[in-house]
């Protein structure tokens, strides 16, 4: 049974990279450590496939926060990091115009066996959601 005060936490979507983000995810989950019930994974090649637009639905349909945990520099595609940076500056800009706080949409570099980073993102997440206390 799920809490009553978890149940009431925003959906936070984890884009997860398959190369190093995701196994950090599973790394996290063989280790038995417990991180937020709210947070749900999305496994996916590199986060630059999904257009700004995605971004924004995501928020509309009630996505409380997005965390995109890549592999940062050393993504296996060439150029797809940067360009996927130059998108998420976009979709920044376009959240300013809406009234949004960017700070719903994070980016980390998260390793294989990256545990309590992969942990602590979504913890902060969830403390920016909650507001002021």
């Amino acid at each position: 049974m799920v809490a009553p005060q978890q149940a009431k936490r925003p959906k936070i979507l984890i884009i997860a990279t398959i190369a190093c983000a995701y196994p950090g995810a599973d790394s996290t989950g063989r280790n038995h450590v417990d991180y937020p019930t709210n947070a749900y994974i999305m496994r996916v090649p590199a986060p630059v496939i999904f257009p700004e637009s995605f971004y924004l639905r995501c928020f509309e349909r009630g996505i409380g926060g997005i965390i995109v945990m890549t592999c940062g520099h050393e993504c296996p595609y060439p150029g797809a990091y940067s360009r996927f940076t130059q998108r998420i500056a976009e979709v920044h800009r376009l959240m300013k115009e809406r009234g949004m706080d960017i700070n719903r949409l994070r980016i980390c570099a998260i390793c294989t066996v990256c545990v309590k980073p992969f942990v602590k993102e979504i913890r902060q997440l969830n403390q920016l959601l909650a507001g002021p206390t």
